[in-house]
């Protein structure tokens, strides 16, 4: 069964995770200084915060997968609607490796369809090219609001 993803950028990381936590009902499942995740089965949701230097607010949207089949079959899915999709395969982005394919609403939401492979120990691999996982506005078209020192 997928999880919807929501992944929320904020101002200061320490008050928003308690007050998630307030609203959740329960810790994060991961907390790192800049980051902290709540993988919910009610509602089923992984819901994620940052503080990395972006603008407050909605970062990107997406579904989470929980296996090749369905993160295929969401593909799928993408290709017949005709979206242009940047596919990553093995990347390492919140902490976790993950395959993905990243697409962008007509209002401009990025949002990102993925499965999980593994537990990473940075936010990001040390060689990317950009503090933030959403793809830049140069790759499929994306426009996700950020700051200038975001990418």
């Amino acid at each position: 069964m997928k999880r919807m993803h929501i992944h929320i950028s904020v101002d200061d990381l320490a008050r928003s995770t308690a007050f998630y936590s307030q609203l959740f009902g329960a810790s994060p499942s991961v907390q790192k200084p800049d980051y902290a995740k709540w993988m919910l089965d009610d509602p089923r949701v992984n819901f994620a915060i940052s503080q990395r230097g972006e603008m407050p607010g909605l970062n990107h949207l997406g579904i989470q997968a929980e296996n090749d089949g369905e993160l295929t079959e969401i593909k799928t899915r993408l290709d017949a609607a005709g979206m242009a999709v940047l596919t990553e395969t093995g990347t390492t982005c919140c902490y976790a490796k993950s395959d993905k394919h990243w697409v962008q609403d007509p209002s401009g939401i990025a949002w990102e369809t993925y499965l999980t492979l593994d537990s990473a120990p940075t936010f990001n691999a040390p060689d990317a090219a950009s503090p933030c996982c959403v793809p830049s506005a140069e790759t499929v078209s994306f426009a996700p609001r950020k700051k200038a020192s975001c990418g």
